[in-house]
């Protein structure tokens, strides 16, 4: 969907345990330690390209993108959940050893996908051998003084992913809409655009050319089951190195995970690291910066 992309030197399927297909594309470089990096809800890993493109050079790099999202084919809603999803990311882990040749990966996350790899860090032995955690929208206990600004923001995106545009004429069409969400407004030059053209795919539906490859309903069950999800663990239940990357929690007016996120990072013992001025999709917003703290992240643990 996207234009002007560098070619990655290989692609391979990785085949998940209950059958669903995830792209995974290697920008080769031997000698370098190497990433994984996917995306949030609702979004794609290409439109993240601002983020990403720059580490190129300096790493071995595999892109991906979550079930049904971005590149690859729908897999049904059945597994559209985040049990399934911790499920995947350590599934993606051994696909990745197992196509390119095993050796230490740090998985780079944000939101869903941060709570994805949260809750399998958590939960079983850490599929990777570092986290980096960009501004997970962790939900708090009850009683939590963010547990009901965090409510209010996921019920927000619950409506908000129902009644958003899914069909479309064009390209343009695509672009234009997604545009015009005051969302955007704050993203580098380029980078609506490119989310815009990552996350649709062509469709045969009467009157309409392109649809957006992750469902709207799809999306909201995501956003009502992080209210259910209990993920508020603590750094050290990971067992491997990590760091929380947060929005910026002075930032007025702000989306709650900033706050939320630095709540979770002073109550579980995280590494911690802000970036100002920024909110939700800070990795789009202040690309440089969000670069530059997983970098001091990794000269810090010896992986880079």
């Amino acid at each position: 969907m996207t234009n002007d992309f560098p070619d990655p030197t290989r692609i391979e399927t990785a085949c998940m345990d209950d059958g669903a297909e995830i792209l995974l594309r290697r920008y080769a470089n031997e000698d370098k330690p190497r990433l994984a990096i996917t995306h949030g809800n609702g979004f794609a890993v290409d439109g993240y390209r601002q983020f990403w493109e720059p580490l190129l050079s300096d790493f071995d790099v595999v892109l991906y993108d979550m079930r049904n999202h971005g590149r690859n084919r729908s897999a049904g809603g059945d597994g559209h959940n985040y049990r399934q999803f911790a499920r995947d990311v350590a599934t993606v882990r051994h696909e990745i050893d197992r196509a390119f040749g095993a050796r230490p990966v740090t998985g780079v996350f944000h939101s869903m996908s941060s709570r994805s790899a949260m809750k399998q860090a958590a939960e079983e032995t850490a599929a990777w051998d570092a986290l980096v955690l960009f501004d997970p929208p962790n939900v708090p206990p009850r009683g939590h003084p963010s547990y009901e600004p965090m409510k209010v923001f996921e019920e927000k995106l619950i409506q908000y992913s129902l009644n958003r545009p899914d069909r479309f004429a064009s390209v343009e069409e695509a672009i234009a809409v997604y545009s015009e969400n005051k969302g955007v407004r704050s993203w580098v030059s380029g980078a609506a655009a490119e989310m815009a053209r990552a996350i649709i795919r062509p469709c045969d539906e009467p009157g309409a050319a392109f649809e957006l490859s992750c469902r709207g309903e799809f999306e909201a069950t995501i956003y009502l089951g992080a209210l259910a999800l209990d993920l508020w663990p603590e750094a050290d239940t990971f067992g491997c190195p990590s760091i929380l990357i947060g929005a910026d929690p002075e930032k007025v007016p702000n989306a709650p995970t900033a706050k939320a996120n630095k709540a979770l990072a002073d109550e579980g013992g995280y590494r911690y690291v802000s970036i100002a001025g920024t909110g939700h999709m800070l990795q789009l917003e202040r690309p440089e910066e969000c670069r530059a703290a997983m970098l001091g992240f990794l000269r810090e643990i010896g992986f880079s």
